[in-house]
């Protein structure tokens, strides 16, 4: 594990604030883009480089939550209802990941980024949105104003049982590698559940903080979690944040598909090639 040092903590803070600019963005929390760099890049083990971006994920969630233009995107009755099947699958990916061997973890982690980022790609000129105001939508759906579309758009929420269970796998996902569940849920949500892309973000955003405090404390208690390290990309993650909510809404929605499937791609490549290598 390498030293801990000041210039190891600026390193920390700017990885954090790339983190939090693209998880606020996303609506992935971050810890997507942290743990390569924790673990790869500067040789901590993977368990540790966890217990840190968990930390940072609360952050980015606290950070895009109480930001005014998310609000206006959050689908709070959606949130609470998939927090629930998030938050114990958050218990139980930490309680599991001792029994996983590393090497098995990096495999996981190298073909869930990878069919996410398909699954983006495919979805890179599909809408769920419904342009005729008049339509009710439901009680766990929303409207929400519309840059691409200039105008106020409606959506439904449809497969809310899909949508149950991908929180449920995504909590597990946070726990096991500190990264949110937001990488299953935005994703899942905008292609299979009908969210648009910047409602699924913001609402997942929202929820990733409660789902990732569900596993923090374990984390914590089994020293995975070094404090001045998290402290740095905690303050790194609140500097993004706000550069990641400015850019938003002023990038369209296929824009950040392509972003987030580019950015989990390379993650999948990263841990795939680790995992044949050790």
């Amino acid at each position: 594990m390498p030293e801990i040092s000041v210039t190891l903590l600026f390193v920390i803070l700017a990885a954090g604030a790339v983190a939090g600019c693209l998880g606020a963005m996303l609506g992935i929390g971050g810890g997507v883009f942290l743990i390569p760099l924790l673990n790869v890049g500067l040789g901590f083990p993977m368990r540790t480089a966890s217990g840190i971006s968990l930390m940072t994920v609360i952050a980015t969630s606290n950070a895009v939550a109480a930001s005014a233009d998310s609000r206006k995107l959050l689908n709070l009755r959606l949130g609470m209802l998939l927090q629930i099947p998030a938050v114990a699958g958050g218990i139980i990916g930490a309680l599991l990941v001792r029994r996983l061997p590393v090497g098995t973890l990096y495999v996981i982690f190298a073909a869930i980024t990878a069919v996410i980022a398909v699954v983006m790609i495919g979805r890179l000129d599909r809408r769920n949105v419904i342009l005729d105001t008049s339509v009710e939508p439901g009680t766990l759906g929303g409207r929400f104003f519309e840059g691409e579309s200039g105008r106020e758009v409606v959506y439904r929420v449809r497969r809310l049982g899909t949508g149950l269970g991908v929180s449920f796998a995504g909590g597990i996902v946070s726990g096991l590698f500190g990264i949110g569940g937001g990488i299953l849920q935005v994703p899942a949500l905008n292609a299979w559940c009908g969210i648009p892309m910047r409602a699924a973000a913001a609402t997942t955003a929202a929820m990733i903080g409660v789902t990732a405090l569900g596993s923090a404390p374990i984390y914590y208690m089994r020293g995975h979690v070094i404090a001045p390290l998290a402290a740095a990309g905690v303050m790194g993650v609140l500097l993004g944040s706000r550069a990641g909510l400015w850019f938003s809404p002023r990038t369209n929605a296929k824009g950040l598909k392509m972003l987030m499937a580019g950015v989990l791609a390379a993650v999948s490549l990263i841990y795939l090639y680790r995992s044949v290598v050790g």
